[in-house]
């Protein structure tokens, strides 16, 4: 749709997200109670009364449209495009939607050199082997405009798939255009490990990476996988989306290490992923020994400076 005019915006936005998903995605939505509902990938995305509101990224909305742009990234066609037609129907259940175009990463231009992102990893205690292993294996690079640090997470066919971006200067935290959380950034050297540990973010997972490496301990002999972010679960049947994900892939896992922050989100999340698992796998619970994170946890181990206001960068 190369061309939208206003009068096709306004009728579109008539379409509510509950319409939407019962009609295009119904195993997106999760009951809670009453008439609110959540969404499967986000637990803390509530729908209710004809609205939606994301409350721990704190924003919403009212239409199906505002859900495509501002939570699965698609540009404005794109989200016409999945809701069009249905506008002219009084019964949305009824109307068989195409599927919508599928997610496009838009990745931020690769600077010709890392010194700021190696600069800024090196200033958070990150060991230079596991800067370098990241930075040779492009699951790590610095873009050229504002010298962020861009890490990268790839599909079983190795094409890049979602980014989560970190400023070396300043506090910029935020994902490309078009990320799928389902593919965050991990290091999987093995393809059959048995055991697999999750953080809540990149640079924690680089953290605990250093942290093997200090003591001289293979820290590529095990699956470490980043969360892109953890919300408190309070179902059983809803997990992160890059943790189901893997584990569907990835049958060989049997043993979980969560190493999630020690905060009211950290832990709610911990024990959900526990009590959803502990049937199937061995769960073990190994949050960061001292500090709020693993990174704080390495850096107290360092004796370096943890709070990331104070790092300079």
């Amino acid at each position: 749709m190369a061309y939208v005019s206003e009068e096709e915006i306004r009728n579109a936005r008539q379409v509510d997200l509950l319409s939407y998903l019962q009609a295009n995605d119904p195993s997106e939505l999760v009951h809670v109670s009453g008439q609110t509902y959540c969404t499967r990938e986000h637990d803390s995305l509530k729908i209710s009364n004809g609205k939606w509101y994301w409350f721990s990224r704190g924003f919403g909305g009212v239409s199906a449209l505002d859900y495509l742009m501002k939570v699965k990234g698609l540009s404005l066609p794109q989200a016409m495009n999945a809701v069009s037609g249905r506008v002219a129907h009084s019964s949305p259940l009824s109307y068989r939607q195409a599927e919508p175009a599928p997610r496009k990463l838009i990745l931020p231009e690769k600077n010709d050199t890392a010194e700021y992102v190696i600069r800024y990893l090196t200033g958070r205690g990150i060991h230079p082997a596991v800067i370098r292993y990241c930075l040779e294996n492009l699951l790590l690079y610095e873009s050229r405009e504002y010298h962020n640090a861009v890490f990268v997470g790839y599909d079983e066919r190795g094409l890049p798939r979602y980014a989560a971006i970190r400023g070396t200067i300043g506090s910029y935290k935020g994902e490309a255009t078009g990320s799928d959380k389902h593919y965050s950034f991990r290091i999987t050297e093995k393809n059959n490990s048995s055991d697999v540990h999750l953080f809540e973010s990149a640079i924690d997972l680089m953290s605990y990476a250093s942290l093997l490496q200090m003591t001289g301990r293979d820290w590529k002999q095990d699956a470490l996988l980043s969360l892109a972010g953890v919300f408190q679960m309070r179902r059983k049947d809803v997990l992160p989306v890059a943790l189901d994900r893997y584990l569907k892939q990835h049958s060989e896992v049997h043993t979980i290490h969560l190493h999630l922050d020690n905060d009211e989100v950290g832990r709610g999340a911990a024990e959900g992923i526990r009590k959803s698992l502990q049937e199937r796998y061995t769960v073990l619970d190994e949050p960061p020994s001292s500090g709020k994170d693993v990174n704080d946890q390495l850096m107290m181990r360092m004796g370096m400076k943890t709070k990331k206001e104070e790092i300079v960068r």
